[in-house]
């Protein structure tokens, strides 16, 4: 699903205006009526009851004037009120609030507290509010008498259906200007907003409607809008049937590197996750002191046990035997408790520089690279970079705050400069690739805030890339599938009690509801 800015957006209207030839009022009636109809559908018991619609004096508002007459027009009793005179009431909206004055509606203005004060009680009355103030041009912090109205709609508890997007709400970042309405349900129109689908954005939206307004797909398709929501659609043609005579050699073989004293469960679950996705073989090199235990642990992956440093971690005294594994293997998953020693950045540093296997790097691996970063300019093969948001700020030299603060900007940033695809996890984790596509995943839940989960994600991504998927479609599929798995988990069992092993146990019910 297309995720646009509010710039991208602007655009698409433009076009469709002036390049098309679609008026902007027909965009709106469009818009309107979609939503009266989502509103009949989602609050059938209003057809008896009150209904508010607050007005800002933009095409917002122009939105909500369309949406009442039809309203009105189903029998619901309907009062109108706007932040602004009549008489500043512009272009669009002007022709639909003339349309209901002509009716006999006359909007309530609200100019300033006193009057607000005033009319407080109408709202109360009212089974549902639509949101009609801000549109998704906004970009300047709520106050005054709007942030007023904002804060008591949203503490009536009485429904709110916010137009487009609610008010207050960046549309492109997702933060809160300063204040912002809390809806129950945004219709938007066109495509949706990247600032609907990130936090802290989704948490104001509410159930989200698509309202197609009469966009030519052409334009949007014309558009070349990079970033997008990932779903089963998108997910769906990276799968393919297995043949009949398939052998386990046909789907790769992955080299796990991970582990050290005190972090084998790192190790295991890399390798486990590997081969739940559909890995043909999985590999795990291992410090020799620790092999017996893997050897233990694991059962359908492979350990081979490696040269250790005197700490009983891997090293540059690895590599000679590294190399030698490498024959035969199709990429590399590397990081998760592989400890950050100096000798285990010098084997990071080098399988960068001098190996030609994808990799996906996460953990002790990510910290590693922070010391230095420009490592990454000098690989010649595909990298993806798994950090959390406290890896990221080590990354960039920053502050965990500022990376949260707009994750898309900073993972889209950061794969670009470094030619990574960079997986910023958390909340909706953003992946970005070097060539300005962002995708957002919906799936995941907190219980997935836990020891080992990201272990998981790292396995799957590195079984993807081992079964010859692109790094992106590797980081696309692996982060929806690790967050579908643990949502598959928190409703068996509940989010409290999920620990990253029932994210393993569930990866091959995710895979079938994806692909089936």
């Amino acid at each position: 699903m297309y995720l646009a800015t509010a710039e991208q957006m602007a655009n698409l209207d433009k076009k469709t205006i002036f390049d098309i030839g679609i008026p902007g009022v027909v965009l709106m009636e469009n818009a309107g009526r979609g939503t009266a109809e989502i509103i009949l559908k989602e609050f059938s018991e209003i057809k008896k009851n009150k209904v508010s619609v607050i007005a800002g004096k933009g095409n917002n508002g122009g939105d909500g004037y369309v949406i009442a007459r039809y309203l009105i027009n189903k029998g619901i009793e309907v009062k109108v009120f706007i932040l602004s005179e009549i008489k500043n009431i512009k272009g669009d909206a002007k022709i639909n609030l003339d349309i209901l004055l002509k009716m006999g509606i006359k909007p309530t203005e609200i100019l300033d507290q006193n009057k607000f004060n005033s009319i407080k009680k109408d709202i109360l009355e009212s089974k549902l509010i639509i949101d009609g103030i801000f549109g998704t041009g906004l970009s300047s912090e709520v106050k005054g008498l709007y942030k007023e109205v904002i804060e008591f709609i949203n503490q009536t508890n009485i429904p709110i259906v916010s137009i487009d997007i609610p008010s207050g709400l960046s549309a492109s970042t997702g933060n809160i200007l300063g204040t912002s309405v809390k809806a129950s349900l945004t219709c938007t129109f066109g495509l949706a907003k990247i600032g609907q689908v990130i936090y802290p954005g989704v948490d104001m939206v509410g159930k989200l409607h698509i309202i197609d307004i009469s966009i030519p797909s052409f334009l949007i398709d014309e558009a070349d809008i990079k970033t997008k929501l990932i779903d089963k659609e998108i997910l769906s043609p990276f799968f393919k049937s297995r043949s009949g005579d398939s052998h386990k050699g046909d789907f790769g073989h992955l080299l796990v590197l991970s582990g050290s004293p005190g972090k084998t469960g790192a190790a295991y679950m890399v390798s486990e996750s590997a081969m739940r996705v559909g890995t043909g073989l999985v590999t795990l090199g291992i410090p020799a002191s620790l092999n017996p235990i893997m050897e233990n642990k694991l059962t359908e992956a492979m350990t081979y046990p490696l040269p250790e440093t005197s700490y009983g971690t891997l090293g540059d005294v690895s590599l000679p035997a590294i190399w030698e594994m490498l024959d035969g293997k199709k990429a590399i998953a590397i990081g998760p408790g592989i400890s950050v020693s100096d000798e285990t950045f010098l084997l990071i540093k080098d399988l960068i520089k001098e190996n030609s296997l994808p990799m996906v790097v996460d953990a002790d691996g990510i910290t590693l690279i922070a010391k230095e970063p420009e490592i990454l300019l000098k690989s010649h093969n595909p990298i993806i970079l798994t950090p959390h948001p406290g890896e990221m700020a080590r990354l960039l030299n920053s502050s965990t705050l500022d990376v949260q603060k707009n994750r898309i900007k900073v993972a889209q940033n950061f794969a670009k400069k470094y030619n990574v695809v960079l997986v910023l996890k958390g909340a909706r984790t953003v992946i970005a690739t070097p060539d300005g596509y962002t995708f957002i995943n919906p799936t995941g839940n907190p219980g997935m805030a836990s020891g080992g989960t990201g272990d998981v994600l790292t396995g799957m991504i590195g079984g993807f890339l081992a079964q010859g998927f692109s790094p992106k479609d590797a980081a696309v599929a692996g982060v929806y599938l690790h967050g579908l798995a643990g949502d598959i988990a928190a409703k068996k069992i509940g989010e409290i009690p999920l620990i990253a092993t029932d994210i393993i146990d569930n990866i091959g019910e995710a895979i079938n509801r994806t692909i089936l």
